[in-house]
């Protein structure tokens, strides 16, 4: 049986792009058919599609390629636990080219060292937008989730509740938005009206 290298890659945005980590694995000898793709997940979730199926796809005497350590997990118990499964199913991991070794101490120690990092640097990204977040809202820039509906069309849509002449349903096409939003300024009213 041949030897077969499958490829992953993850992006954590949607806005960010996959070519760079693509062309590399290319270059690592992956064959495009075999790289498997994550889009705008973020690499401490484990519960990704495509990882799920790279990690299906592998079988013994195969290698499993990542560009970065970081691309494959953002924490370390995460990246042993896809390193332990990998070994155990017999399928070599390669991370930018280097093999690692599960039975050498020096390979078991680059690697836990590579994974501290790489949850080292998801907690600063965490710390850096929490603190973003609370500038923001401190100058006033983050009002949270703003309405569906401006005052005027809130009024409209209550007349219009109050004649019973139509179904949630059409509500929701009048004004364009989701039955889920005119059930909840239902509620709101609901609520409002029974504290004043």
């Amino acid at each position: 049986m041949n030897e077969i290298q499958v490829g992953y890659a993850r992006v954590s945005t949607a806005e960010q792009d996959l070519t760079a980590q693509r062309d590399a694995l290319v270059r690592l000898g992956v064959d495009e058919s075999r790289i498997f793709v994550d889009h705008g997940l973020t690499g401490t979730n484990r519960a990704r599609p495509g990882l799920r199926e790279a990690l299906a796809s592998v079988r013994s005497g195969d290698t499993f390629v990542v560009t970065k350590l970081d691309r494959l997990a953002r924490s370390l118990r995460d990246a042993r636990d896809i390193a332990d499964e990998l070994t155990a199913k017999g399928v070599v991991l390669s991370l930018g080219g280097s093999l690692y070794d599960s039975t050498d101490p020096v390979g078991r120690l680059l690697f836990n060292v590579l994974g501290m990092v790489a949850e080292f640097e998801a907690d600063l990204i965490r710390m850096r937008t929490r603190e973003g977040m609370a500038v923001a809202k401190a100058k006033g820039k983050l009002k949270g989730k703003q309405p569906k509906l401006s005052r005027t069309q809130r009024a409209h849509l209550y007349e219009l509740m109050d004649g019973c002449q139509y179904t949630q349903a059409e509500l929701a096409e009048l004004f364009s938005v989701s039955r889920a939003t005119i059930y909840r300024e239902g509620r709101r009213r609901a609520t409002t009206s029974t504290s004043d």
